[in-house]
């Protein structure tokens, strides 16, 4: 299953210009927050791609999945990991995820690949 996200950067500085830290906090956890340092593209790209996400899941972000479900960290390489919990990974039967972010302009893009268990 697939899904997609685009988010205009300059939304996400509004967001935390009034919500500050606890704002990150609302869709980040501390790791996700340190790995940003404050650099809102990277933090606009990890909004977008937990909205893949819970979109390629069919869901959207709300009762059944929540930012909090999915933690992007990075590999050696620097590429953007989603690691989900084990509520989701049980609850959607899922095998493997895939994402990718990108950012151009003013924009942040993601996708997520989700496959599902047979």
């Amino acid at each position: 299953m697939v899904g997609i996200d685009i988010i205009k950067i300059d939304r996400i500085e509004k967001f935390i210009k009034k919500f500050g830290k606890k704002g990150l906090q609302r869709f980040l956890s501390e790791n996700e927050i340190e790995i940003s340092k404050n650099n809102m593209k990277r933090v606009a790209g990890f909004w977008a791609v937990k909205e893949a996400i819970s979109k390629s899941l069919k869901v959207g972000i709300g009762r059944e999945f929540s930012f909090h479900d999915v933690e992007i960290t990075k590999n050696s390489k620097g590429t953007p990991i989603a690691n989900l919990s084990e509520k989701i990974i049980e609850n959607f039967s899922v095998a493997d995820i895939s994402i990718s972010i990108t950012h151009d302009g003013d924009y942040a893009v993601a996708v997520a690949i989700v496959e599902i268990q047979k």
